[in-house]
């Protein structure tokens, strides 16, 4: 008869996975945050982003970040970037009507419903809302959106009726060095005057 207290010893420690949809949070802050093409200082600090994966919920991670790769050219200096910071880059390649950064982050998110560990996803789209849903049947799993609240899907936001945690990615992750051009509603206990004189 094993002992469930050696069993648990030796089990691996729980650790997150930091799936990122880079082409949407980037879309997202150039069309609906900026109005414009994000330049190079305004764009997310990607090695905030990991580490607030990592206190958020006090344990490692595995930053997976998906890249759109179909058109045979990588963008090789960002790529070392994200190597440099702890990433696996995951550079997708497909055919003209494919969505194959969506599609790549939907088959990961099925491959870790057979996995433990907790999920937190860097994206806005609501194509993932399936998979996300799989995912928060499983009690014993925590499972997050990392986003700009005010754009994050509709129905995605409703799951946190079922547990789903919504995280800011200026406000908890702190991913940016300047304050951006946003319009939302601020809950009071996080209003910070400060920001705004």
């Amino acid at each position: 008869m094993s002992d469930p207290q050696s069993a648990a010893a030796l089990a691996p420690p729980r650790r997150t996975y930091l799936v990122v949809d880079g082409e949407n949070i980037d879309a997202t802050l150039g069309m609906n945050v900026l109005g414009h093409r994000p330049a190079p200082e305004e764009r997310p600090r990607w090695d905030r982003i990991v580490d607030f994966a990592r206190q958020a919920w006090s344990q490692d991670v595995t930053p997976l970040f998906f890249l759109n790769a179909s058109s045979g050219q990588m963008p090789m200096s960002f790529v070392q970037a994200l190597l440099a910071m702890g990433y696996r880059p995951i550079p997708l390649a497909g055919s003209a009507h494919e969505k194959v950064v969506d599609i790549g982050i939907q088959r990961t998110l099925d491959a870790l419903r057979d996995r433990p560990g907790d999920v937190l996803l860097a994206s806005h789209d609501g194509d993932f809302l399936p998979q996300v849903e799989a995912l928060l049947g499983d009690e014993d799993r925590r499972v997050g959106v990392l986003a700009f609240r005010e754009f994050v899907n509709v129905r995605l936001s409703e799951l946190t009726a079922r547990g789903l945690e919504i995280f800011d990615l200026e406000d908890h992750a702190g991913a940016f060095t300047a304050v951006l051009p946003r319009v939302r509603i601020i809950p009071l206990e996080e209003f910070d005057p400060l920001r705004y004189l």
